[in-house]
């Protein structure tokens, strides 16, 4: 058994055969999110800009129209960037951006969870709040509340619903719009942003292979 690790070892550490597969697989995962909400701020771009610059129920930031304009072109133009592994580097960095300023201007007031967790016992707060991170303790007691409501939500939707037609395509949850999601997106785009695009699946790497 001993050989054996040390052999997996070694292969793990000196083979660069399969090494690609992560840098594709987090452009694979990444291409299709960006494309979409790029997309989608494109077909309903009056609504995009209107909803950047009022400050009553949207964001209330100066220049809406550009800033609108700047979010749909980088998340369109980079989403598909990235899925043919172009210039993959670059493009990271306005990615990221985009997710920073969507992080700040949109989900931090909600705090970490994109979705509110139910239950305290199996919130992910619950050890961030044993070693005293701030504000997590405050969302272990959001959680008791969120599943208060929710079964609450679900009594009444089988008392007076059709309880399991509403719940056939999945359970119903409270949506907490924290910054879950965009952190998870940036961190993937600065692994990208130091590793790059990968060898064999990517125009970057066929690029530089022309050129050198």
């Amino acid at each position: 058994m001993p050989a054996l690790l040390q052999k997996l070892h070694h292969i793990l550490n000196t083979t660069r055969t399969v090494d690609f597969l992560g840098p594709l697989l987090l452009r694979l995962f990444l291409a299709p999110v960006m494309i979409s909400a790029g997309y989608n701020k494109m077909m309903s771009f009056d609504s995009t800009v209107a909803w950047f610059g009022n400050p009553d129920w949207g964001l209330g930031l100066p220049f809406p129209a550009m800033l609108a304009f700047l979010a749909t072109a980088t998340e369109l133009v980079g989403g598909i960037l990235l899925l043919i592994g172009l210039l993959t580097r670059y493009v990271a960095v306005p990615l990221m951006i985009t997710m920073l300023v969507a992080m700040a201007t949109v989900h931090w007031q909600h705090g970490w969870f994109a979705i509110a967790p139910a239950s305290a016992e199996t919130s992910m707060a619950k050890p961030l709040a044993l070693v005293g991170i701030p504000g997590a303790e405050a969302s272990l007691e959001n959680s008791e509340e969120v599943g208060k409501r929710l079964e609450k939500a679900r009594s009444l939707l089988r008392e007076h619903g059709h309880y399991d037609w509403l719940t056939e395509k999945g359970g119903f949850v409270v949506l907490n719009n924290g910054i879950e999601f965009a952190a998870t997106y940036f961190i993937m785009l600065l692994v990208l942003f130091f590793q790059g695009a990968g060898r064999y699946v990517s125009l970057d790497y066929w690029v530089a292979r022309r050129l050198a």
